[in-house]
């Protein structure tokens, strides 16, 4: 039981005295950041599955 309550204690004395926290305008600009990646992937994704299902419906034609 103490090797859990060192682990406790070592745990929140590195998170309040030796981790670095960003400022709200650094995490401002990096959510901005993420939001437009994220936007421009799912874009990417929805263009390849747009042509893929398109490709798919002219070999499908071909056959049918």
């Amino acid at each position: 039981m103490a090797k859990i309550k060192v682990y406790f204690e070592e745990t929140y004395n590195e998170l309040v005295h030796k981790v670095s926290w960003p400022t709200w305008k650094e995490l401002q600009n990096s959510a901005v950041l993420v939001g437009i990646a994220t936007l421009i992937i799912a874009f990417v994704v929805f263009l390849m599955d747009y042509s893929f299902d398109n490709l798919m419906h002219i070999f499908y034609k071909m056959f049918y």
